[in-house]
């Protein structure tokens, strides 16, 4: 299900308008032009989900650091500050825009004032959380890929980087049927219909890969769901 925002008014407007999608729970914001690849990314996302109260950020270092919103943080990994675009970068570690929240972040989103710009700016959410020490961040390290597919030229880059990928391994970035198998969300059965519905399409035959690998390396029981498994 969506939820529409009618006018362009920032990005921290998305906890007022999901507050009852989010209800008592701790959330996660996901900018949709935004790509994240790497190995370990889904572990590391899920131990930040269980990290408890206050906020998460994540950094990428980049080579132009004033192109973006940059964070100083200590040892431990706590914020000491976020600078948008400053001129003198305290450090090289962009903010992507990957954000995870307590609840509380829906009291914060009402409580801030428009921008110059009218907008609620999930920039100054990051700082209400900075003021009262509740900010952390986490880094994405070299072997991560960060890529942001605002423009038509950075959209380009992104898919020759996912088509090289893929090309290179013959395995599927975020395939939603793919994973859900994986996962034990549907059977092997559900897979090859799947598949199956999808004609003589590279992605239906990748899908009747998968299946056909799985039955190969397992005596499969009729009905018997998917299995799970540390594979990416």
């Amino acid at each position: 299900s969506y939820a529409e925002q009618p006018e362009p008014r920032g990005i921290a407007e998305a906890f007022i308008i999901g507050e009852s999608f989010i209800g008592t729970d701790p959330v996660c914001l996901v900018l949709g032009d935004n790509i994240f690849y790497g190995q370990g990314l889904t572990e590391m996302l899920v131990e930040v989900a269980s990290g408890g109260p206050g906020a998460t950020i994540f950094g990428y270092y980049v080579n132009d650091p004033e192109r973006y919103g940059v964070v100083e943080f200590d040892s431990e990994g706590r914020v000491l500050s976020i600078e948008e675009k400053p001129r003198a970068p305290k450090s090289n570690y962009a903010v992507v825009g990957l954000y995870f929240y307590d609840n509380d972040v829906v009291r914060v989103a009402k409580g801030i004032p428009p921008s110059a710009r009218g907008e609620l700016e999930i920039t100054d959410v990051n700082t209400a959380y900075l003021r009262k020490k509740g900010l952390r961040v986490r880094l994405l390290g070299r072997g991560f890929a960060w890529l942001d597919t605002g423009t038509a030229g950075s959209l380009a880059d992104a898919a020759m980087f996912i088509k090289a990928v893929e090309d290179r391994q013959g395995l599927k970035i975020a395939c939603i049927e793919e994973i859900a198998f994986r996962k034990g969300f549907i059977t092997v059965e559900e897979l090859q219909d799947i598949a199956a519905s999808m004609g003589n399409s590279d992605y239906g035959k990748y899908l009747s890969r998968i299946a056909h690998e799985f039955r190969e390396r397992i005596n499969v029981i009729p009905g018997m769901i998917g299995y799970r498994t540390d594979e990416n």
